[in-house]
């Protein structure tokens, strides 16, 4: 198996920059569009055959090192017993937790009973990629559920959870201990079934100020990470907007953090210190750019992020208009670029 990814995220030495990218199978490919029209996209989720095809789909057409499992973040939500709508268009939940009684409400679901079908489709990319790379389990981290659940889908301000927490932080605290409850087991079973790699992400953690991360998210994560950890399977967190937030990072615990675009990635390793990967931190956007001024920024990417313990990544998802050929190219960009720099 190409291990270069989890040496990575080991900090040990490897050949070459070992290169994904986040939410790899999606719109942008003509490949899963045409399996995507003929089910919805939960069914595609649900469906292990299906979910393990348009997971190897991206390691194919673009070369990466790595594949996550396609699959998506607020399916623990629904086996918690919250309606859930999802689409291309993003999720709508129709009975937001908003009360006490709405957190009585939801149960911590058992995995194979309730997600089952997540463990059965890592078990079949991992058999149609043939262990060719390594693949990465995830869940989403315990606030960004959680403002999912309270606000009923996406937000701009979060006026409700952040609400949520400043008017009713004991109802809060037991909504977080729900879903890490819920969390940690399903994980495990995405690592009992053949999840090299586990990833948390935290899509709206950088919506909280320092003071509230610290009350409201860093006990969770951190336990979720521990958790993990505990299997022997390194673990990458990753949340948008977090650079002011990083000294909070490092103290999850995480063996990899990721980082977006917002902040160089030298300077976040700085924060970070020696002991902690990098993930990142490419502007997606930047797939955009003619072809030498992309190399340029790769180029720049892996001067700061140095020799050890990197995992070059886009800073967020790649977006459904983007030229597959671009995303290969950043692939062997990477590669290229990386195996220079360590001759």
């Amino acid at each position: 198996m190409n291990d270069r990814l989890l040496r990575a995220a080991r900090r040990q030495p490897t050949d070459t920059t070992p290169v994904w990218i986040m939410r790899q199978a999606g719109r942008y490919l003509p490949e899963y569009r045409e399996i995507r029209a003929k089910t919805t996209f939960l069914g595609l989720c649900k469906t292990p055959d299906l979910a393990a095809e348009v997971t190897a789909q991206p390691v194919r057409r673009l070369g990466v090192d790595a594949a996550i499992i396609f699959s998506d973040i607020l399916i623990a939500v629904e086996a918690m017993g919250l309606p859930l709508e999802l689409n291309d268009k993003g999720p709508h939940l129709p009975s937001p937790v908003r009360s006490s009684a709405d957190v009585d409400k939801l149960s911590v679901p058992d995995p194979e009973l309730s997600m089952g079908f997540v463990a059965e489709a890592i078990r079949r990319a991992r058999k149609l990629l043939d262990d060719s790379v390594p693949v990465i389990g995830f869940c989403g981290a315990p606030f960004t559920l959680a403002a999912y659940m309270v606000e009923g889908g996406g937000s701009k301000s979060y006026i409700d959870i952040k609400r949520l927490l400043f008017e009713q932080p004991k109802v809060a605290h037991r909504l977080f201990e729900k879903l890490t409850a819920t969390l940690i087991p399903y994980l495990k079973m995405q690592v009992a079934a053949g999840a090299q790699i586990v990833q948390v992400f935290d899509s709206w953690g950088g919506e909280l100020s320092p003071r509230d991360f610290e009350t409201f998210s860093l006990p969770y994560v951190s336990r979720i990470v521990h958790e993990l950890q505990a299997t022997g399977v390194p673990v990458i967190y990753f949340g948008t907007s977090m650079s002011t937030l990083l000294p909070q990072c490092k103290r999850t615990g995480a063996d990899v953090v990721g980082l977006d675009w917002r902040i160089e990635i030298d300077e976040g390793r700085k924060v970070l210190g020696p002991d902690v990967a990098v993930q990142g931190n490419l502007d997606p956007i930047a797939l955009f750019l003619p072809r030498v001024e992309l190399e340029a920024r790769v180029d720049d990417i892996l001067r700061r992020a140095g020799p050890l313990g990197h995992i070059f990544n886009l800073g967020h998802g790649i977006t459904p208009p983007t030229d597959p050929d671009s995303a290969k190219a950043l692939v062997e960009t990477v590669h290229r670029l990386g195996a220079a720099r360590r001759r």
